[in-house]
């Protein structure tokens, strides 16, 4: 009699730890620019370069990067660019090298302030989240594998389990060519430009990863010729493909977190030698959790007449999944323009979603955050006639999650589907948007499971 064993692969979180950096610098409009009058927009990003698991502690090093369009004294806009180093380490009691480290982060606060026309001081506060995983393997018995003559009865439990299947990290290009419409000038000078993603959505395929969305393209230009105001151009981009996935199949649960790795967008000229095209270059970094689920039959307890069978247990810790969710939350609010002038058109409208909080209540999960507004709008004052300004908006979101608990792990990947910014009369805006939030939890169970049998007479 011998006992028909399988080896289940879990991948088992060792523990978390999560930090805020401050960073805080002053940089010095070089030479080649001109002075500043007010500062308008700014943007920026955390870029981390290299993550070193150590004994105990992580090391992350990378720079935040960041871009500032401002008005010159003598009228017109410039950007100014630049970058702040950092280095971070964090602690993670009972980390080794050989543990797998996950890091992500978020640029949790930007201030950008204009100390003289010469100076500008930029103030940003960046989150970090470290997980450590170890791949563990718990051997359970199936099933008794008898031998002629012999009489067993055995009992089975059907045990659902969650286990990682595909756990990596992988890149997706897109490459895109935008024409200017037939009713703007061309383009003499680049002044401001952002990409930023809407409504990514990801799907597990036989062999595959499937990924859609939209980049949003806005473009600050100055046009040729004499008196020409400064121009702007708004697009959606759709984008769709597939990623090679050997080991993926569509049965699977995906937890996919995508983020802009790199973007350049750049004016060329066209077939008339006119500068009226763009060329749009984005890398997208994906970060790939695939879970497969399945129900297992363990073997629960062995019996005999002929001798005494006494099985040897010990607790395996495995994993299920609770909930996989795609929270939908809409954003509506009316707000007042801070501006004097009369305000004749909105611009461009762009928001960033922050989640602060998740409680865990008896029926599922509370997402607590804010999505913060920027807008660029146009006044009728023709010395200053374009402006910027922020504003805070706060949500909150319900998941329902079933039998959910403090032990519970649960992952979250926040979004902005769509947004739009409508004027209303009196300097008035009405918000209206939709935050995706991405819920994945799963709950630790501990199985006594049999790996040996004492037989006796």
């Amino acid at each position: 009699m011998e006992l028909v064993k399988k080896q289940i692969h879990m991948n088992r979180v060792k523990g978390r730890a999560s930090t805020q950096l401050t960073m805080d610098d002053d940089f010095i409009v070089p030479d080649t620019m001109d002075d500043m009058a007010q500062v308008l927009l700014d943007t920026g990003s955390i870029a981390v370069e290299a993550v070193k698991p150590m004994a105990e502690k992580v090391q992350i090093k990378g720079k935040l990067e960041f871009e500032v369009l401002y008005r010159k004294e003598e009228g017109g806009l410039q950007t100014l660019a630049g970058s702040i180093p950092f280095e971070e380490t964090v602690n993670l009691t009972g980390l080794s090298d050989r543990d797998e480290v996950s890091v992500s982060w978020s640029l949790e606060d930007l201030k950008t302030d204009m100390i003289h026309s010469r100076k500008l001081g930029v103030k940003a506060l960046a989150g970090f989240f470290v997980q450590a995983e170890a791949l563990a393997e718990e051997t359970a018995a199936l099933e008794v594998d008898m031998e002629p003559g012999e009489e067993v009865q055995v009992k089975k439990e059907q045990v659902e389990l969650a286990t990682i299947a595909v756990r990596r990290r992988d890149t997706f290009r897109i490459q895109e060519e935008l024409n200017l419409p037939a009713n703007k000038p061309n383009v003499d000078r680049l002044l401001w430009k952002e990409v930023e993603l809407r409504g990514v959505s990801t799907r597990p395929m036989d062999r595959s990863l499937y990924i859609s969305g939209d980049l949003m393209l806005f473009i600050l230009y100055k046009g040729e010729g004499e008196n020409i105001p400064v121009q702007w151009v708004e697009e959606s981009i759709p984008f769709s493909g597939e990623l090679e996935l050997p080991e993926s199949s569509e049965d699977m649960v995906s937890m996919v977190n995508v983020r802009i790795a790199h973007k350049e967008l750049e004016a060329k000229p066209d077939y008339d030698g006119e500068m009226r095209e763009f060329n749009v270059d984005v890398v997208l970094d994906l970060d790939i959790r695939l879970y497969e689920e399945e129900e297992i039959s363990l073997l629960g307890d062995v019996y005999s007449t002929k001798e005494e069978l006494q099985p040897i247990t010990q607790t395996a810790r495995f994993q299920r999944i609770l909930a996989k969710n795609a929270c939908k939350c809409k954003v509506a609010e009316k707000i007042t323009l801070n501006e004097d002038r009369a305000v004749l058109q909105i611009c461009r409208s762009d928001g960033a979603v922050k989640l602060d909080e998740v409680t865990v209540q008896p029926e599922g999960l509370l997402l607590e955050g804010v999505l913060e507004v920027s807008l660029l709008y146009l006044t009728s004052d023709d010395t200053a006639s374009i402006q910027a300004e922020r504003f805070t908006l706060p949500f909150q979101c319900s998941a329902t999650v079933p039998d959910v608990d403090e032990n519970s792990i649960y992952q979250v990947i926040p979004g902005l589907e769509q947004m739009t910014a409508v004027m209303m009369g009196g300097n008035g805006v009405e918000i209206k948007a939709v935050v995706n939030l991405e819920v994945l939890v799963q709950q630790p169970i501990e199985q006594p499971v049999i790996t040996g049998i004492d037989r006796q007479p």
